[in-house]
């Protein structure tokens, strides 16, 4: 949950007192929005765009599903926006623990536990299944918290320095995979060895330090998760998408994007001014992360490319900046509550999504579908759907639309009885 307290100076410099700030509800709108997008399952929409004849289905699916490697779509853009919410949320979080008393050490150690603690979260989820734990940091809670306690040592040290920090990590960790002598795509090359099937796309040329598995992150990954006990040696697990450890690297770019946004959010500038900055600092992130996709690396979420660190972060301030100026400066909230529910508790609706949703629906199946026989449903189902019924290719849609409804009914419970978990 995000507090927005000032930090105002008083005239001459000196530091004001501070006093609690009105709550920005777009900082909550937007988180709920990625939340509630991710716990979507894309509303079933790529499983019926599999099914239907209709071209509607297909377009809407390519926007709804990851790349499968190098482009952008709108699915994509869930873990960048969800990790550059983090880093806005740390200015109010710390501003408060500071009005409060708490001495920097003390803030300190809170930043490294709660690091710790999404580690550790993460790793728990990705056992899901597993006869042992599964030691995998590639869950979007473990890559948060292997970077969370740099960006928070970044706060408060000022927008060029927080500027160079994210711009020293993007260029060293492309510098890594440029070095990294990965393999040119050709007749000997060995698809197998990298768990590739023999028709995938391979990028070629300088592009080629970025091919799935055949690049620095990926010959790390091989060597530093098999230092952990497991079930059988890590080698590019099948269903991985590609995912490697190191991506929490260059996301801190992301998160320290968002931090740079939360302080300019917090600052004394006039509406006006924060709804500009941020617009233009979309446009700058925009075309860096074209020029740099053309030229020095591709843009690959899966890897998180410093072209795609660039690209994606100028959507997601976007994102910010359009909804600061419809809910703080045209002051329409009252649109924005589902979100905000989900918002204050992304934590809750995060871990239901990864844990409960298969019983959810099995819940549903159980207790509702009875009553689709009922005689009144049953005649209405065929008033709408004609004398065939409901057509079962839209079996998905009904399936994650339930499920998202269930969810939000239990934020909004939490919400209110003013329950809000935070880590």
């Amino acid at each position: 949950m995000i507090d927005t307290t000032s930090d105002a100076q008083a005239p001459g410099g000196a530091p004001a007192v501070s006093k609690p700030a009105e709550r920005l509800v777009s900082l909550d709108a937007y988180r709920g929005l990625i939340m509630l997008f991710m716990a979507s399952a894309a509303l079933g929409i790529p499983q019926v765009a599999k099914h239907s004849q209709s071209g509607f289905w297909p377009r809407a699916a390519s926007q709804l599903e990851h790349s499968a490697w190098v482009g952008c779509s709108a699915w994509d853009l869930i873990q960048p926006a969800f990790m550059f919410m983090v880093g806005v949320a740390i200015p109010y979080s710390y501003a408060r623990r500071r009005q409060q008393g708490q001495s920097s050490g003390r803030m300190l150690r809170h930043a490294a536990i709660r690091a710790l603690v999404l580690v550790f979260l993460g790793v728990f989820l990705a056992s899901g299944g597993s006869r042992q734990t599964n030691f995998l940091f590639t869950n979007v809670l473990a890559q948060i918290g292997l970077g969370y306690l740099f960006v928070v040592l970044l706060w408060r040290r000022g927008v060029w320095l927080q500027a160079a920090a994210a711009l020293a990590i993007l260029a060293g960790y492309w510098y890594v995979f440029y070095w990294y002598p990965s393999p040119q795509p050709g007749p000997e090359f060995d698809f197998a060895a990298y768990g590739l099937p023999k028709d995938w796309p391979l990028l070629p040329g300088v592009a080629a330090h970025w091919n799935k598995h055949a690049n620095f992150a990926g010959w790390f990954d091989l060597r530093f998760l098999n230092l952990f006990p497991r079930e059988k040696p890590y080698a590019f697990e099948p269903g991985a998408g590609g995912y490697q450890t190191l991506n929490f690297i260059p996301s801190m770019a992301t998160m320290i994007l968002g931090l740079m946004a939360g302080e300019l959010l917090r600052s004394a500038r006039s509406a006006r001014a924060k709804l500009a900055a941020l617009i233009m600092a979309g446009g700058v992130l925009m075309a860096a992360g074209l020029v740099a996709g053309d030229t020095i690396c591709p843009i690959v979420k899966r890897i998180w490319t410093p072209s795609w660190a660039l690209l994606s972060g100028a959507w997601v301030v976007w994102m910010l900046a359009a909804l600061y100026a419809l809910i703080e400066m045209a002051g329409y909230r009252r649109w924005a509550f589902p979100l905000v529910v989900v918002g204050m508790n992304s934590i809750v609706i995060y871990l239901m999504c990864q844990l409960m949703k298969g019983w959810t629906w099995s819940m549903l199946r159980l207790h509702v579908g009875p009553l689709l026989k009922w005689a009144p449903i049953d005649r209405a189902i065929h008033t709408i759907f004609g004398p065939q019924g409901f057509d079962p290719i839209y079996m998905p849609m009904v399936q994650s639309t339930s499920v998202l409804l269930v969810f939000w009914l239990i934020c909004w419970w939490l919400y209110r009885q003013k329950l809000f978990v935070r880590i």
